[in-house]
């Protein structure tokens, strides 16, 4: 059952935000991208937005991004609906994999809402709904996640 984004208190944190997000499933993409950059903002930070034709190709643009450096972080969106093949669990899995190895390789906060559904009605409920929005949570997460690896490099 999804339950509903608490909303956080916005804190003038700052710092850079990438944003890699997919231009398959525009629709929901897209809604996801302005609930992240408007969280974002709000926290007094900034957001670029990169496009990639689908989520296969997130993680190569992710992991150029972490290697650059000096972000605090990035947030990968993507809407992946399964089919009646098994394609789409394939890409799921390898973006997820991905991701997670680019995280910990770079040591930047890499956040993964490249989400793998079932079909149109869970994508409108997470990415459409402003109540579940999952860009909006990634971009929470993301604040959270910026702020806590400063905390560590000041340790």
């Amino acid at each position: 059952m999804l339950q509903a984004i608490q909303k956080q208190r916005a804190r003038a944190q700052g710092g850079d935000f990438v944003i890699v997000a997919s231009k398959y499933n525009a629709r929901y993409v897209d809604a996801m991208v302005r609930a992240a950059q408007s969280e974002i903002r709000r926290a007094g930070a900034k957001t670029r937005l990169i496009r990639v034709p689908g989520a296969y190709e997130i993680p190569v643009v992710a992991a150029k991004v972490a290697r650059a450096g000096k972000v605090s972080g990035i947030i990968c969106l993507g809407v992946i609906l399964r089919g009646a093949t098994t394609h789409a669990q394939h890409i799921g899995e390898a973006v997820s994999n991905a991701l997670a190895l680019i995280q910990i390789q770079h040591e930047v906060p890499v956040i993964h809402e490249v989400l793998l559904l079932e079909n149109e009605q869970q994508a409108r409920e997470r990415c459409l709904d402003k109540k579940h929005n999952r860009g909006m949570e990634a971009a929470q997460t993301a604040l959270e996640m910026a702020r806590v690896m400063r905390q560590l490099d000041a340790d």
